[in-house]
């Protein structure tokens, strides 16, 4: 199987086993709170962390999809050699905003939190085992964009 397969199968799964975890952690924090009477401390915390890592994670998985929102009013008016052009342009600027966004600003938020010892204040989990997905998805979302622009 090909490296993108693999990569794709891999993500989907993790998207969807983190997507159980919250859903049945918010069903524990809702449980908790209305029938036991005492909410749970952690689950807040735990949802907000796993829908960053979601929301991101899902953003590489759609980028390398292809299925992410596009406005295509100007490449459907443009001839075909001029819509390989503009894709081209696209794909080079996602892969820029990515390197400098996600992996080195990303791989800056990770560092500053690991060397400052910043920890959650419930799970008591360190920030940057939290953050670690930002460059982790810039860097998937560049794999992506290098092999569209390989395979165009």
């Amino acid at each position: 199987m090909e490296l993108r397969k693999k990569i794709d199968k891999i993500l989907a799964r993790l998207l969807i086993l983190i997507m159980s975890i919250m859903v049945i952690n918010v069903l524990w924090q809702v449980f908790s709170r209305y029938f036991l009477g005492a909410p749970s401390s952690f689950t807040d915390e735990l949802a907000r962390y796993l829908m960053i890592w979601v929301g991101i994670l899902g953003a590489a998985y759609v980028s390398g999809r292809n299925k992410h929102v596009a406005i295509d009013v100007l490449p459907s008016r443009l001839s075909t050699k001029t819509q390989k052009k503009l894709k081209l342009i696209v794909r080079v600027l996602i892969i820029l905003f990515c390197l400098f966004a996600l992996v080195i600003g990303g791989s800056r938020l990770v560092y500053v939190t690991y060397v400052l010892d910043q920890y959650s204040p419930a799970l008591q989990m360190p920030l940057a085992a939290v953050y670690i997905i930002i460059p982790v998805s810039g860097l998937l979302i560049i794999y992506y964009k290098m092999s569209d622009i390989l395979n165009q």
